[in-house]
C-alpha cells in the first residue's frame, strides 16, 4: 500500500487530472474553460489534530486523516459564450465532488495564460486595432508587441462584463534579437477585448502630452516613435558589453548542506522544523514552523500585492494591478536557474499548475531552498585578553520569483540560527512605461528616456501571519516607548523612558509609529518567562512605509483596503488567506478581505489570531531604474521576544573560514605611474 501523502502536500499530476475528470463528469456536454485545480487547505481543526499526532510520533498507517479536497476554478461556456464561473470541491481520496458553487458573473475568475494569447491574436486580427495602428509610421523592421495587462477596476457606466487590455509597443526587429527591449519604444494605443466575445471592442487613445497639458490632450504624429531611443538591457546589445574586471565569487560547501529534507516538503536545519508548499495564487507558502521542539508559527505567506498607478489621464486609472488575485503569483513563478537564482548547494521544489483543459503541468523548480552567508550573527572582543568570538549570521533560505510582464519580485523566506525569521520583497525588472511628446516632462512620472515616461505607482505588499506560540491560542500586544517629562518624582534628569503594553482586545487595524517604536508582539498568555516573567512571544517592527494615496472614496482605494494600513489583527476563519479578498479581478471593493473581517469585531484575545503585515514602495521612478531596475529591497524581521531563556545561537560554533585568504600586492594593488 502506498504511503499516503501529508495533508499539506500539493495535490500530484494524478489527483489533479482525477479531479479534472470529475468535473468534466458532472458537466456533460459543456464546453469547461479550467483556471486552477490546487490543494484546499484542511480545516484548521482537523489538521491541528493530525499534526499533534505526527509531532507525538504517533502516526500510522490507519491514523484518520483530514479530507484531502481539490478546489477546482473554472467557466461553464454556455450557448451566450458568457461564462459562468463555478467552483468544485472534489475528495480525490473518495473520488467525488463533496460541494459545488455557482460564483456567478458578480465575480471574476484570475486571468490565464491562454488569455494573454487569445487577446494577442484578436488584436492582430481586429479591423479596429489595425486601423488604429494605421495611423502610425513606424519605422522599417520594427513590429508591434501587445502587453497583457488586467483591465483593473470598472468604470461606473460599465457592464460588469470581463475585459481584457493590452499595453502597445514596437520591438527593433532589426537588431535580430527577441529580447531586444520594446519598452523602449510605447505607442499611445491601449486595445480593450471583450473577453465573452473575444472581440476587440475599442482602441483607446491615451494621452501624450506633458506637463500643463490637459488629461485628454495627445500630440497626433505619424511618426510616433521618431524621438524614441533604444535602450537594451541583455548582454549581447549592450554597447559596452559587460565589466571585464569582475573576478568569480564562489559559494562553496564542501561537505554538502546542513538542511535534510523528507517527503518532499519537511525541511529540517539546525534547530528548525517547518513545511514547505506551493499554490497557484500565492506561491511558496511555509507551514508548522518549530524550532527546537516549540511550536513558533501555523502558516506564513505572502497574501496579497497591489501595485496602483499614479497618472490620472483616461484610461491610466485603470491601471491597479493586484498580482496575487488577478492572476496568480504562483502561476507566474519563474524556473529558476541554478548557479544564477540561488547560490551553493540548493534544493528545488516543483510545483504543479493547471492548463486550461485541466490537465495538471509540471512547473519544475519553482522554489530553490539553500543556506546563505549574512555576515556577522554576533561577536565580542574582550579588550582585556585580546579575545574575539565571532559567529556567522547563516541563514536558511525559501526563495520563489515571479515574472508579472514588466517587473519581477523575489520573495524569501529566511530562516536565521537565533530562531528569527524574514520575509523579504525584491521588486526589480522593467518600468511599465507610456509614451509622451518629445521634450516634455510629466507630474504624473519620470521620463527616463526619449519618448518614455515611467508613471509614478505604489507597490504594497501584504504579508500573512497565523502565529502559533508554543500552541494555537495566542494574544497580540502592542508595545511602544514614550518619553515622560522631567519631573521630581519618576525623572528628575530627564533620561527615563516608559515601556507600554496594550493587549489587543478585538480584530481591528493600526499603523507604524517609528516615533514610539511601536512593535507588535505575538504571545502566549499561558506561558510566561521564568526570567523576565513576560509572556512569551515573537516580535516585529512594522515597517513604517507609504501607505495607498489614492483618495479614499476612489475605485483604487476601495478596492485594496488592506492597503491602507500596515497592521491588521483578526480572528482565524478557515479559507480566509487573501488580504484583498477572494476575487480580485475587476473588482470594485476589497470583499471578504482584511477590511470585511475587521468589520466583524471578533474577539482576538486568547484565541486562534491571525495578523497581517502590510508594506511597499512608493516608486517614483528615477533614471537609475532604466532600462532595467535594480532590485528594492524590504524585509520584515520576526523575532523571538522572552521566547527563550537566553541567546538561542550561544552555541553555534565560532568556526574560522579556511578557505578565506588575504589578496596578495600583485592582486589587487598597481603603482601608480608618474
Amino acid at each position: 500500500m502506498a504511503p499516503q501523502p501529508h495533508p499539506l502536500a500539493i495535490l500530484s499530476e494524478d489527483e489533479i487530472n482525477l479531479a479534472r475528470d470529475i468535473v468534466i463528469a458532472q458537466h456533460p456536454n459543456t464546453v469547461i474553460d479550467f483556471r486552477e485545480i490546487y490543494l484546499q487547505e484542511p480545516p484548521k481543526g482537523q489538521l491541528l489534530e493530525f499534526l499533534a499526532l505526527e509531532h507525538a510520533g504517533r502516526l500510522s498507517p490507519t491514523t484518520p486523516r483530514p479530507p484531502r479536497l481539490a478546489l477546482c476554478q473554472y467557466d461553464v461556456i454556455g450557448a451566450d459564450r458568457v461564462p459562468s464561473y463555478e467552483e468544485s470541491l472534489v475528495d480525490v481520496v473518495a473520488s467525488k465532488c463533496v460541494k459545488h458553487t455557482v460564483v456567478g458573473k458578480q465575480h471574476h475568475a484570475a486571468l490565464t495564460l491562454s488569455e494573454f494569447d487569445v487577446l494577442v491574436e484578436r488584436c492582430f486580427a481586429s479591423p479596429l486595432f489595425k486601423e488604429a495602428l494605421a495611423e502610425f509610421d513606424l519605422p522599417p523592421g520594427f513590429e508591434v508587441v501587445i502587453e497583457p495587462w488586467p483591465y483593473g477596476g470598472l468604470d461606473l457606466a460599465e457592464p460588469n462584463r470581463r475585459f481584457f487590455q493590452g499595453l502597445c509597443f514596437a520591438q527593433d526587429a532589426t537588431k535580430k534579437n527577441p529580447d531586444a527591449n520594446f519598452y523602449s519604444y510605447p505607442l499611445p494605443l491601449i486595445p480593450v477585448m471583450d473577453a465573452h466575445t473575444q472581440e476587440i471592442i475599442r482602441v483607446d487613445r491615451p494621452a501624450t502630452g506633458g506637463k500643463g497639458d490637459g488629461l485628454r490632450e495627445q500630440t497626433f504624429k505619424r511618426d510616433i516613435i521618431g524621438h524614441c531611443k533604444g535602450s537594451d538591457y541583455v548582454p549581447e546589445l549592450l554597447p559596452e558589453g559587460t565589466r571585464k574586471d569582475l573576478k568569480p565569487l564562489n559559494v562553496v560547501q564542501p561537505e554538502g548542506p546542513s538542511f535534510r529534507i523528507t517527503d518532499e516538503s519537511l525541511v529540517e536545519w539546525q534547530k528548525w522544523r517547518f513545511r514547505v508548499a506551493f499554490n497557484p495564487r500565492e506561491g511558496a507558502t511555509i507551514h508548522d514552523v518549530w524550532y527546537d521542539g516549540r511550536s513558533v508559527m501555523h502558516r506564513l505567506s505572502i497574501s496579497e500585492m497591489t501595485v496602483p498607478y499614479a497618472d490620472p489621464r483616461p484610461p491610466y486609472h485603470r491601471k491597479q494591478a493586484f498580482d496575487f488575485g488577478d492572476g496568480g503569483g504562483g502561476n507566474m513563478a519563474n524556473n529558476l536557474s541554478i548557479g544564477c537564482d540561488c547560490l551553493g548547494v540548493i534544493k528545488y521544489f516543483d510545483a504543479i499548475i493547471t492548463g486550461a483543459d485541466g490537465t495538471a503541468k509540471k512547473l519544475p523548480n519553482a522554489i530553490c531552498l539553500h543556506e546563505q552567508d549574512n555576515g556577522i550573527g554576533w561577536k565580542h572582543s574582550n579588550w582585556r585578553t585580546g579575545r574575539a568570538v565571532v559567529t556567522r549570521h547563516r541563514e536558511l533560505v525559501v526563495q520563489f520569483i515571479i515574472t508579472l510582464a514588466n517587473y519581477e519580485y523575489v520573495f524569501a523566506y529566511k530562516f536565521d540560527q537565533s530562531a528569527g525569521i524574514t520575509v523579504e520583497a525584491r521588486a526589480t525588472g522593467i518600468l511599465n512605461v507610456v509614451n509622451i511628446d518629445a521634450g516634455k516632462v510629466s507630474d504624473y512620472g519620470n521620463v527616463v528616456s526619449g519618448g518614455v515616461l515611467a508613471q509614478n505607482h505604489q507597490h504594497i505588499f501584504c504579508v500573512r501571519i497565523d502565529p502559533a506560540i508554543d500552541g494555537a491560542k495566542n494574544s497580540v500586544q502592542i508595545e511602544e516607548s514614550h518619553p515622560v517629562p522631567m519631573n521630581e518624582a519618576t525623572n528628575p534628569n530627564g533620561n527615563f523612558y516608559k515601556v507600554d503594553t496594550k493587549t489587543v482586545e478585538r480584530a481591528c487595524y493600526f499603523d507604524a509609529a517609528p516615533d514610539l517604536n511601536r512593535t507588535v508582539k505575538m504571545i502566549n498568555p499561558h506561558k510566561i518567562n521564568p526570567i523576565s516573567q513576560k509572556p512569551i512571544g515573537y516580535k516585529f517592527i512594522p515597517l513604517a512605509t507609504q501607505k495607498l494615496l489614492a483618495d479614499p472614496n476612489s475605485t483604487q482605494a476601495k478596492r485594496a483596503q488592506f492597503a491602507q494600513h500596515h497592521v491588521w489583527v483578526t480572528q482565524h476563519r478557515d479559507g480566509e488567506l487573501y488580504a484583498g479578498g477572494r476575487y480580485t479581478l475587476q473588482s470594485q471593493s476589497e470583499v471578504d478581505g482584511v477590511s470585511d473581517a475587521v468589520k466583524r469585531g471578533d474577539v482576538v484575545v486568547d484565541t486562534d489570531v491571525v495578523v497581517w503585515s502590510t508594506f511597499g514602495i512608493t516608486h517614483n521612478p528615477r533614471i537609475e531604474d532604466w532600462p532595467v531596475m535594480p532590485v528594492e529591497i524590504f524585509q520584515l524581521m520576526i523575532k523571538p521576544a522572552d521566547f527563550f531563556t537566553a541567546n538561542p545561537s550561544l552555541d553555534v560554533p565560532s568556526l574560522k573560514n579556511e578557505a578565506s585568504r588575504t589578496v596578495g600586492k600583485s592582486e589587487c594593488c598597481r603603482t601608480a605611474q608618474l
